[in-house]
């Protein structure tokens, strides 16, 4: 059918590598971009504060880039399959792009989506924009899904090398007369109050062309002394592009091609292959934020929750330097190091005691870059109960890992100062006793898969 092409964004908030809008413009009619927020369909997961506050700054960037380009993004908020609907009749579009999402709710929204605009004669095409390798097109030798990273990741190299990124549009041009949008303060992402972005305002730009900077910064800057100090937590030898690779300000074609000709990069490339096999699960499993993989953790025996435990782990006040400093990071900057994200992890479990789903909300409301397959993959990795997870055994002494990765004391003194003056706080629980206790109660597990 004749009429202009809907480009419906979701996680893919840039317009350089985007196949959709791609697709859109060799089409050769206007172009609609469309956004829709989308918090009312079954089983779509509402964001959390600090994600509401990026997703907020990254529209308002990628609506100035269309502009630039002679395009507009409209916006408009309500369940996903109504909305889109409602704009194609709206606009009389001929065709409907996107790039394809891989939680379960999202896939069931999109199918029925592209069933019903196809009943009603309208062109509707899916891409892959989000992911280096489709999730069905990776199994093992017998045609199953991995559940191990290392062979995920060597049947992933095996198959073609992922595609060429595309390039960013000159122009995007609209409608003469564009559809209606609502606005983004009539959204109210930010925080007002009260108003604890500032932080994140000191320590962020989101958008597409920072994103772009901070690739190009990593890759002449930080990617040749990666894989020896990645892990320490004031060396500043993190890439710092979960939340770009999240959002889609950056593609992962892009990354990955840019890295490879660098002339470096297999550790760093493997941490791609890591949010492959996140997303990779969470396709074949999507209550990967609710359900334990491994069912026999159904039987752990979570003593009963002691709320002064939680509220002092997400305050940052568990007089255990390292947790404490990590936890005041994130607050702070809706970030925390990776390293730090474990050993914090590990503490609320396996010192505290505290069910996994507990510490996965928390990082889900805070953290800039969560999303529906890495944060629950990684607390299930960290709580034993998920695929190729770490050992339930492997507690983290968060003390010898400070001594091991923050050797100066830099970073705990910069978010926790008062563990490094003459009266440090008391610990809240003790870590060795906490460390038997859970060892304990990991033993109803064993029993279970036994059973």
């Amino acid at each position: 059918m004749p009429g202009p092409s809907v480009v419906w964004f979701r996680d893919d908030l840039r317009l350089a590598d985007n196949p959709a809008l791609r697709a859109a413009l060799d089409r050769g009619e206007p172009v609609i971009a469309l956004y829709v927020l989308d918090e009312e369909s079954p089983g779509i997961r509402p964001l959390g504060g600090a994600a509401r506050w990026w997703l907020h700054h990254s529209l308002a960037s990628l609506g100035e880039r269309l502009r630039e380009r002679g395009g507009t993004l409209v916006l408009r908020r309500g369940p996903a399959d109504r909305v889109v609907r409602e704009t194609v009749t709206d606009t009389a579009a001929g065709a409907v792009f996107w790039n394809r999402r891989y939680g379960g709710p999202e896939r069931e929204v999109d199918a029925g989506l592209k069933s019903a605009l196809r009943d009603d004669r309208v062109e509707v095409s899916s891409f892959a924009g989000s992911l280096l390798f489709e999730p069905w097109t990776v199994r093992t030798g017998a045609g199953t899904p991995f559940s191990v990273f290392t062979p995920f990741w060597r049947a992933c190299l095996a198959l073609p090398a992922p595609r060429a990124p595309l390039p960013e549009p000159r122009e995007v041009g609209g409608p003469l007369r564009g559809p209606a949008s609502e606005s983004l303060d009539e959204w109210a992402l930010l925080p007002t109050r009260p108003d604890w972005a500032s932080g994140l305002r000191e320590a962020w730009e989101p958008g597409e062309p920072a994103a772009h900077r901070r690739l190009h910064e990593f890759l002449h800057d930080d990617l040749a002394q990666y894989d020896r100090a990645r892990d320490e937590l004031s060396a500043g030898a993190t890439s710092l592009l979960s939340p770009r690779l999240r959002w889609g300000e950056l593609s992962p074609h892009t990354v990955w091609h840019e890295t490879v000709a660098a002339g470096a990069g297999g550790r760093f490339l493997s941490e791609l292959g890591w949010r492959e096999f996140a997303w990779h699960v969470l396709f074949h499993h999507p209550d990967l934020a609710t359900q334990n993989l491994r069912r026999e953790f159904d039987a752990f025996p979570w003593p009963r929750l002691k709320p002064t435990h939680l509220d002092a782990w997400q305050r940052g006040r568990t007089g255990v330097a390292l947790v404490d400093a990590g936890m005041r990071e994130l607050w702070h900057t809706g970030y925390m190091h990776n390293r730090v994200r474990m050993v914090a992890a590990s503490f609320l479990v396996k010192n505290l005691l505290i069910d996994w789903r507990r510490g996965e909300e928390w990082f889900w409301d805070t953290l800039v870059d969560a999303d529906d397959a890495s944060n629950p993959f990684n607390w299930q990795w960290v709580a034993g109960s998920g695929v190729d997870a770490a050992p339930y055994f492997r507690i983290f002494n968060p003390q010898l890992q400070a001594k091991k990765f923050d050797a100066d004391g830099h970073y705990v003194r910069e978010w926790a100062p008062e563990h490094l003056g003459e009266q440090p706080p008391e610990p809240i629980v003790d870590l060795g006793e906490t460390r038997m206790a859970a060892l304990d109660a990991y033993e109803h597990v064993k029993r279970a898969a036994r059973a």
